[in-house]
Order: C-alpha cells, then structure tokens, then sequence
C-alpha cells in the first residue's frame, strides 16, 4: 500500500487547528499536531515527515528558531511559515531560512490544502503531465516520421527528441526513457537514409536551394558577415563537439545576461570530424576545394601533426575573400590557463572588428571518457555529460568572456562544428591497412564492410571531400554503429563500445547548434 504525505504541524494553539487537521486528512495527508518547537525536533528524530507547517510565534523555541535547527538536521525538507505577522523583517528571515511558502493567519482549509498540494504533488503532477505530453507527441512524431520529410523537418524533429531526452531524464522515468531511446533510434535510421540521399546535391548545388540547410562552409559567411556589414563587433566562439543538448543545457545560465536573438541549427560537414568539418568553417570551403587551392594547409589522415593547424590562415585567406579590412585575430584554448588570459586581455577583443575563438574542453572531456573509467562513470550516460558541460560552462571563463561581450556591445555567434554519439554496436571494416583510427569513419583503398547501413561513398567530390589517391573512398558509420578492423576485434570493439564517438552521420552528430546572442 502506498504511504501518504506525513505533515508535522507545530503550533501553540494546535487543539483550535484539529478541523484544519481532520480536513488535511480527509484528503489524503497524515498529520501530526504537536504545540511547541521543541517537540517538533523531536519528532523529526523519530518519523520521516515530508512536509513541516511552522507558526512563527510559538513560546520557547520560536518558528524562525525552529526553522534553522530543522535545515540543520533536514536542508531539503520543505517548511511553511505560518503567522499572523505581516512584518517585513519576519518575512526576510522566513526566507532567508529557505521557508517553501509563507502564510498569514487566519486561515482556511483551501489555502493549507493548496500549499500542500503546490509542495507535496507539485513534482508528481509535472511528471504526469510530461509523461501524457509526451505518449501524445510519441504517436505524432512516429506519424511525421511516416511522411516524405525535408531537411527543416529533420531539424525540428531533432529539437523535440532533444526536448524530450532532457525531460524525461530531469523526471527519471526509464521506461519512458528506453521507448524514447527506441523512438530516436529509429528516427537516426531514417535520417541516415535522409542524407545518404540529398548530401551530395547539397554539396555540388543541384536542386531547390531554398530545400538547402546550413552547412559548414556558409557558416561564417551566413552568419558573421552580414553583421560586420552593418559595422558591428563580432565575437565567433566555436566549441568543439558541442551537441545541441549541450547548447539547451547551457542555454538558460547564458540567457541571464545575453539575449538570443536567434537559434538555428548547422549541418556538420562529413565526415563530422574536427579535420573536415572545422576546416570547412573556417575556410568557407569544401576540404576538397581547401586540398585543390592549397594544399599546403591540408594534412592526410597519415601524416603526423595536428590537422587543424591552419585555422587562422583558412580564416585569413576567407576574410580577404570578403574584402574584410578590419582587425580581428584568433584564439585558440585549451585550458583554463588559456580562457583567462583572454578574459584578462579582453580590451583587446574589444577594440577589435572581429575574435574568433575555439574552444576544445567539451572534445577533449569526450575523448578522455574512452580512456578514463573515473571519467567514464562521471559521464556514464547523455543526460550526465549534458550536467558535467553545465557545471564546466558555470565555472569556465568562456561564461566571463559572453558576459563581458554581452556589456560591451558585441554581438556573439556561438557553434561547434560537429557533435558527438555514445556508440554500442561494434562493426567489421577491411582495408589494406589501417589508415584511418577513427571508428566512426574510414578513408582509404579497397575499404569494404558486411554491414548494410554503412554509407559507402566511392566517389568523395560528390561529398566535396579530397582524394589521396585515385581509388581513395570513404565509409560512415550510422547510427549507434562504429567500425573496427578484423585484427584485435574483441578486444578494440570492447574498449569502444558505449563510447561518446564523432564522425559519422546521426542527427546527435550533424545537426548543431548555431546560436546568435546580443547583451540585454
């Protein structure tokens, strides 16, 4: 049998209160009277009690008194202050006391009853209306997934299964939870095909462009340069691997001083890795246009150093195609040491046109995951890494520099140039040799798979993507899938699975957030 609500209920004059009391449990609460603080306390020692009403003046131990030894022994056990004072001090000390509601007497039953209610039931009755919301956009969404969708459709899909995916585990209901996860699962399938379909019209501009989504390469173009048109300061912040989940989790600490004046979602280049998809911003070119006009700023996926050490000349060479002439400089951080000596030099970034800035803590956080099992537990799961990004982004300085952007009148573009997806259905891969370590993505020749949902790309100008060789080809995984060659296939596919990998085509992985904010 379910256990009712228990309501402690201390006052001096508790025998007048027993029809309030009788008509508490008439609908379906346990109260306990008792006449002073003291016994209050006590009890508290003994019983589990949910809900404590106070009155403020009580002889001995006081309601304010009574109120700081019980958030001593009980923080978050939720207290109503009741009295007959409507004195300003009395009411700043309720709560400052973190008091869950304050109410003057005389009462009557409706008002107790509807404070209770509003406590007790008010988590109970958002989970049931979350739960009936969501069992009625389930039958909605598996009906859109049914029509002949375009690439809009996808990006609004995706926005409801992110919404959903934060709701449903801020309730922590898992059986809601795993028919959601069954719902998006199917929906990347569907997506996977979706762009195995239009990707390479997109690429080579055939069709209606109006059909057409942001991609990488219009990034910049799209977004910063009509501002530095119109002659205002731009502030470009890229995070790296920065899903939209992420973005939504940020979103609200970051609403407090900025406005978002718009939020839109980019397609991640493939494949969406930081090599093609950040240089493709950047550059506001294709990595096969980059690898034809110069390739002396493009690395092969085996040969040694970093791939995007060309940021700044890409973005320099993109500039001058615009006829820019204004300052600007570009940053790149990777610490926290890094993130302060900017915020510290932020006159600078003040006085100048344009800053464009990397950030790489959210990539590095995923990578150290795979091989960190203190890591690995800390970001056991989406809804964890969406709270660990959170509780980074409140404390890094990349929450200083927005703020002092947002004082200084600087409009802010912030976006990544791809996302991420936790993997756990290991695939085999053949090629001559392993070229390329990433196992949501492989280059090379002769490069095959069993697997029917990997997109296999023969020809890579269709994909705007460079070829080393004549018979170099690309694979991408889909899905929750990635790849790993026949040699030592246990042991890597075990050290991989549940994994939060990029590279491949899922909409967690190519539909990002591209985010325009403006200070209040």
């Amino acid at each position: 049998m379910k256990r009712r609500p228990h309501i402690l209920w201390a006052d001096d004059e508790i025998d007048l209160l027993k029809p309030h009391i009788l008509f508490l449990e008439g609908k379906g609460y346990d109260v306990t009277g008792v006449p002073d603080g003291a016994s209050a306390i006590e009890l508290l020692d003994e019983e589990v009690v949910d809900l404590v009403f106070l009155d403020e003046n009580m002889p001995g131990i006081t309601g304010l008194e009574t109120l700081q030894k019980i958030k001593a022994r009980r923080p978050h056990l939720p207290c109503v202050m009741i009295t007959k004072s409507e004195e300003e001090h009395i009411m700043e000390e309720a709560i400052g006391g973190k008091i869950s509601d304050y109410l003057i007497k005389p009462l009557n039953p409706n008002q107790i009853l509807m404070s209770a209610k509003k406590i007790l039931d008010e988590r109970k009755l958002v989970e049931s209306k979350a739960m009936m919301d969501y069992q009625r956009e389930f039958r909605e969404l598996g009906m859109r997934l049914g029509d002949r969708l375009n690439a809009s459709d996808w990006e609004d899909i995706h926005r409801r299964l992110v919404h959903w995916d934060i709701e449903l585990s801020d309730i922590g209901d898992e059986s809601m939870l795993e028919i959601l996860g069954m719902q998006r699962s199917d929906a990347n399938r569907q997506f996977c095909r979706f762009v195995d379909n239009e990707y390479a019209d997109w690429i080579s501009g055939v069709g209606d462009r109006k059909d057409h989504p942001i991609l990488a390469p219009d990034v910049l173009s799209g977004s910063v340069r009509p501002l530095l048109k119109e002659g205002k300061k731009v502030l470009f912040v890229l995070i790296d691997n920065f899903r939209y989940d992420q973005w939504q989790a940020v979103s609200g600490e970051i609403s407090k001083s900025m406005r978002i004046v718009s939020e839109q979602i980019q397609w991640s280049f493939l494949p969406t890795a930081t090599q093609y998809a950040r240089n493709a911003i950047f550059a506001g070119q294709t990595p096969a246009k980059i690898v034809a006009e110069t390739p002396h700023l493009w690395k092969w996926e085996d040969e040694k150093g970093s791939k995007n050490a060309h940021e700044e000349e890409l973005l320099k060479r993109q500039l001058a195609a615009w006829r820019f002439d204004g300052n600007w400089s570009y940053h790149k951080i990777t610490d926290k040491e890094g993130g302060e000596k900017l915020v510290t030099s932020f006159h600078r970034i003040k006085a100048q046109d344009f800053t464009a800035v990397v950030y790489n803590f959210v990539d590095m956080l995923s990578h150290m995951r795979t091989e960190s099992n203190i890591i690995k537990e800390l970001a056991a799961d989406e809804a964890a890494f969406r709270s660990i990004t959170e509780s980074w982004f409140d404390h890094s300085p990349l929450k200083q520099l927005l703020e002092l952007a947002a004082d200084a009148g600087i409009e802010v573009i912030l976006t990544t140039d791809h996302g991420t997806i936790q993997v756990d259905n290991a695939i085999k891969v053949h090629g001559e040799r392993e070229v390329t370590s990433n196992p949501r993505y492989k280059s090379g020749k002769t490069l095959n798979s069993d697997s029917k949902d990997i997109i296999e790309v023969s020809n890579p100008s269709d994909f705007g993507l460079p070829k080393q060789h004549a018979a170099t080809r690309y694979l991408f995984a889909t899905s929750r899938d990635f790849m790993v060659y026949p040699n030592n296939f246990n042991s890597f596919a075990s050290r991989l699975r549940d994994s939060f990998q990029h590279g491949g085509v899922s909409m967690e992985e190519m539909l990002v957030p591209l985010i325009h904010l403006r200070g209040r």
